[in-house]
């Protein structure tokens, strides 16, 4: 019988496809956005509750995965992340974390864990979530697995440990916080990374790093889908921008032309892949000039950013191109998922070793030449000129506003 997994804040299933990659089932899935719960559906047939984890009780997603509390072989879960969100900085200096209403969303994770008492857990979340001197989220986590341990006598562990999803073989630059624990205190070491930057990888006896020309090389290049046509301002000016680079390739530090001043945008501004790089990290709400954009000067199709994340190909979407970048970005690559589950098991539950490459992560392919930039449009010119550097972060003009 397959190990048994109770999902919440599911998503559309990034964490979920990579324990079904590892041999694992989800019992039940659980999250709050109708269109992920839609799209979970429609791709999977595991039940799903949809609704405010809040307003949910702890009988009631038992009930659905048909079990008691003790059975369930691993909790997962990743709680939201804007309390936490690097992203926050760029704005104010700061994020909000536990003074964040959204936060409560780890004492709901704690509520499961206490009611499901499931033989292993895994939380995930942005690297905000520990940063130093800053993580009241994680202490709050540490506390609350502390009193469960004393009220039911269990021996939950913290093994904690700041990931990235590209060296394990995700085309793609992705920081995370990952948390597993066992109920009976048995200590996890998380797996070794696998894949290293290309001129690294050989002296540390690992691959190269996938790119995403490994990711996307055998999906159609261009496309006249009018949805990932790029609009706006500053539509136009993205093919004059190489791949790999982002509107800094404008500033008199560059190799364009003093359109900008340094870092006077943040970092996805214009933003391009490059074919024999990973990815940067895909947003879930990026504004029109926000990338990373395809290497044709184009936003990335379903299929594209699935691929970025390593889900399984062929899922299905019943919501717009909008939706659908939503839900990827806020997910989890399946095939880091893959990763780490196959250690639990290995480690915590039944003791079998999958041997073998991760079953999501794409072939190595020999990446072409880079696609050739296009001249600045004249009418970018009026921009030209000196243009002072960012200030530094807290210190712009937006963090002044909010700080008056």
């Amino acid at each position: 019988m397959p190990l048994k997994v109770i999902s919440i804040y599911s998503g559309m299933g990034g964490l979920d496809f990579g324990f079904e990659a590892a041999g694992l089932e989800t019992r039940v899935a659980l999250d709050l956005d109708p269109i992920a719960c839609r799209t979970l559906r429609l791709n999977r047939p595991w039940p799903v509750l949809e609704g405010d984890i809040a307003a949910i009780s702890s009988e009631a997603i038992l009930g659905t995965a048909q079990l008691s509390p003790g059975e369930t072989d691993v909790l997962i879960g990743g709680p939201p992340c804007q309390p936490f969100s690097k992203s926050g900085y760029w704005a104010s200096g700061d994020a909000k974390r536990l003074n964040d209403p959204r936060a409560g969303t780890l004492g709901q994770y704690l509520r499961i864990l206490r009611d499901a008492r499931p033989r292993t857990f895994l939380l995930e979340n942005v690297l905000g979530l520990a940063y130093a001197g800053k993580s009241e989220g994680l202490e709050f986590i540490r506390r609350g697995v502390d009193a469960i341990n004393a009220d039911l006598g269990t021996r939950y562990t913290l093994n904690v440990q700041a990931v990235n999803a590209a060296d394990y073989g995700i085309p793609q630059l992705r920081e995370r916080i990952v948390i597993v624990g066992s109920r009976d205190g048995v200590a996890f070491k998380f797996p070794s990374p696998t894949h290293a930057p290309a001129g690294t990888n050989l002296k540390l006896q690992l691959e190269p790093y996938r790119t995403t020309w490994d990711a996307l090389g055998d999906l159609p290049e261009r496309s006249t889908d009018p949805s990932l046509r790029i609009t706006g301002k500053w539509a136009d000016l993205l093919p004059s921008v190489p791949e790999g680079k982002n509107y800094l390739w404008h500033t008199p530090r560059g190799g364009g032309a003093p359109l900008f001043g340094w870092r006077t945008r943040y970092w996805n501004f214009l933003l391009k892949l490059a074919k024999d790089q990973p990815s940067w990290t895909i947003q879930a709400q990026p504004g029109p000039a926000t990338g990373p954009f395809h290497w044709t000067s184009r936003k990335l199709s379903a299929a594209e950013l699935g691929r970025l994340q390593t889900f399984p190909d062929n899922l299905r979407y019943d919501c717009s191109r909008a939706d659908i970048q939503r839900l990827v970005g806020n997910a989890v690559p399946s095939a880091l998922a893959e990763a780490i589950a196959r250690q639990i098991r290995r480690q915590l539950l039944d003791g079998i070793e999958i041997e073998g490459a991760l079953t999501l992560i794409p072939p190595a392919r020999q990446a072409p030449s880079a696609e050739t930039i296009s001249p600045v449009p004249r009418r970018y010119l009026q921009f030209a000129g000196d243009h002072a550097d960012h200030p530094g972060t807290g210190k712009g003009r937006r963090a002044v506003r909010q700080a008056a």
